[in-house]
């Protein structure tokens, strides 16, 4: 399986509902280190998984929504905690979109598997990883 990786970052606010959570059920920030890895079996016809152009900037346009917000201010949200784990399909969902819309250009549709991470710290870490349906 061939695999192309990109980067980004996402600064948020949010705070979580549950006992579980303690001092974090009080608002309190985070950053993200995105990481997102395309998959697919064989390479495009130009021999790419996908052109990292297009997935660096769209990546940062599907987090540009989020970066420097209150999580717990925006409706589509509301309702969840908003935990690494959960923001990590958030934007798989969003990348999965972008795919199947034709956003990472037309040859991107033969990606089979993205993994999205959101690492909160050198030491702690998230990711949801799954399979597209288009491909």
């Amino acid at each position: 399986m061939y695999r192309l990786c990109v980067r980004d970052h996402l600064m948020i606010a949010h705070s979580f509902t549950g006992e579980a959570f303690g001092p974090a059920q009080r608002l309190h920030g985070a950053t993200y280190v995105v990481d997102v890895c395309f998959q697919r079996a064989e390479l495009d016809t130009d021999g790419l998984v996908v052109d990292i152009g297009l997935a660096s900037e769209r990546l940062k346009q599907l987090l540009a929504p989020y970066n420097y917000c209150n999580l717990d201010e925006m409706e589509s949200l509301k309702g969840h905690n908003t935990t690494t784990e959960f923001m990590a399909k958030v934007i798989f969902d969003a990348l999965a979109g972008a795919i199947e819309q034709g956003e990472l250009g037309e040859a991107a549709r033969g990606i089979q598997r993205i993994e999205v991470t959101l690492h909160e710290s050198h030491i702690a870490w998230a990711s949801y990883e799954g399979e597209l349906c288009s491909a």
